[in-house]
């Protein structure tokens, strides 16, 4: 949890569907006939280019402001200096492509440790720093940004608009609840909006095979060994079937065509004769890889002993047991089993006070207050109140907290359905009530852990040289992180990433 707002995470984590609320939406796309900067051809279209365009500048700063970049400059330059080299040798890029698709592009790395790479409309391609991390050399992180270069070439989501699968859509259950019981209005991708409903949605197969064959082809005319993609792909594959059907982000978004492994190296191949492929960049990558945070950040919050905690913010506040705990950008989400029960954690960033706070909530349409009073949470000045909203038909009995901390007014939501609200007041009331200062050193100064890339001083088995490991990772995932197995046989001088 880093800012501002309620907000319930969907867009990349499917372990975060319970939490939806499904809203069908009339969405009527108009009809854009123009010239494919891919093919030449004039096609169809569900959005002008224009409107691409400004669907792509709207949403990236919310991607932003949701995910938050990487803190590391040298790596965000590499990445974009990837990036770059390959969008030269793109379709946007040719001597005869129409002026108006000659458009910068931004590239950029997001604090996650999923392993996830997207574009929007309007040249915004983003990866994460557990994508990076889990690559074996520069040339697979070509394939990856050229793949998601050719959905913006071929205008894939302006062609998934058209196909009318934007008619019933999943909508970021967060994005509701701010409006209708919190007025956030500052939600990441409001509900509705061009940007949330596509990212929403998967690839067909048919665009993640001609983003396959025109990011191989990209990274092939920019003189990468294009085939070495094929590995990442694999990586992909192993995560997958480890975390069983958690998929990795890339995954839900974009489907595999089947045999995508086989197919790349095939597609590679058939540059060989025409292209120089012969840059892999192993070296370059593990220099910049090196240090960078692996997995989980518990600066950013962790769980321990069914206490969350959050160092860098200087809280703490139990977990009720039963309940399960989704640590978010800009929320941290708390469900009972039955999944009936919700208490979102966020900060308030338009109040002043928690007495400010408070009437900013009571001001908010389509709630009704029952109660407010000031009260006292551990020493803090708070503001309590109960209300009730109707949502989707139901009654909702809602108990809200905002508690001034710091520099911050922080809101505790915590709603449910009339009939099970006595039920669950117990288990928001704990944690609530529990919300404290953090004044334990050993949490306090917790630091994240960091990708550690060695030289192998002899030639053994990859098994034999991973030592103690923090408890978030096993030897599995070392391996995985390296595209190895544990008994893949390592020669001497090689770098491997360990984590420390």
């Amino acid at each position: 949890m880093a800012y501002k707002h309620i907000f319930i995470m969907w867009l990349h984590n499917r372990a975060h569907r319970t939490f939806v609320l499904v809203l069908v939406l009339g969405f009527l796309t108009g009809c854009s006939i123009s010239e494919s900067p891919v093919t030449g051809n004039k096609r169809a279209y569900g959005y002008s280019w224009e409107q691409e365009l400004q669907i792509g500048r709207e949403a990236d700063p919310q991607i932003v402001a949701e995910f938050g970049l990487y803190d590391d400059s040298e790596l965000a330059a590499y990445v974009r200096g990837i990036g770059e080299r390959v969008l030269a040798k793109s379709d946007l890029r040719r001597p005869d492509t129409p002026a108006e698709y000659r458009i910068d592009f931004t590239f950029r790395v997001l604090d996650s440790p999923v392993l996830n790479a997207f574009a929007l409309p309007g040249g915004y391609i983003y990866v994460t720093r557990g994508l990076v991390a889990h690559m074996d050399n520069e040339a697979q992180l070509a394939v990856v940004l050229g793949h998601e270069i050719g959905h913006v070439a071929a205008r894939h989501s302006s062609q998934r608009a058209l196909s009318g699968q934007l008619t019933q859509l999943g909508v970021i259950g967060g994005a509701v609840l701010g409006e209708v019981l919190a007025g956030a209005g500052g939600t990441i991708l409001q509900a509705g909006s061009a940007a949330g409903q596509l990212l929403m949605l998967s690839y067909s197969r048919g665009a993640e095979t001609e983003s396959d064959k025109l990011g191989v082809e990209y990274a092939a005319r920019a003189g990468y060994k294009a085939g070495e993609g094929a590995g990442f792909f694999e990586t992909l594959q192993r995560v997958s079937e480890k975390e069983g059907q958690r998929l990795p982000s890339w995954q839900s978004t974009h489907p595999d065509p089947g045999g995508r492994e086989k197919k790349i190296r095939e597609m590679a191949a058939n540059w060989a004769d025409s292209v120089s492929m012969t840059d892999v960049g192993r070296d370059r990558l593990f220099a910049q890889v090196d240090n960078v945070v692996a997995g989980d950040n518990p600066r950013q919050g962790f769980e321990d002993g069914r206490v969350f905690y959050h160092p860098d913010l200087k809280f703490r506040f139990p977990i009720p047991n039963s309940w399960k705990l989704y640590n978010m950008t800009t929320a941290v989400v708390l469900t009972n089993n039955g999944q009936t029960a919700v208490n979102v954690l966020s900060i308030v960033g338009n109040a002043s006070s928690s007495s400010d706070a408070a009437a900013k909530f009571r001001a908010t349409e389509g709630i009704t207050v029952r109660s407010t009073s000031g009260v006292r949470v551990n020493g803090l000045t708070a503001q309590r109140m109960r209300a009730h909203a109707v949502q989707n038909n139901q009654q909702l009995e809602i108990l809200a907290y905002f508690i001034d901390y710091g520099d911050n007014v922080y809101q505790f939501l915590a709603y449910t359905t009339a009939d099970r609200y006595n039920g669950a007041e117990p288990a928001f009331l704990q944690t609530i009530e529990g919300f404290a200062r953090l004044t334990d050193q050993s949490k306090l100064s917790i630091q994240p852990d960091r990708i550690d890339v060695i030289t192998a001083g002899r030639t053994g088995k990859f098994e034999s040289f991973i030592g103690n490991l923090p408890k978030q990772f096993e030897p599995d995932d070392i391996a995985i992180l390296n595209q190895l197995q544990l008994g893949s046989q390592v020669s001497r001088g090689a770098k491997l990433k360990m984590v420390k």
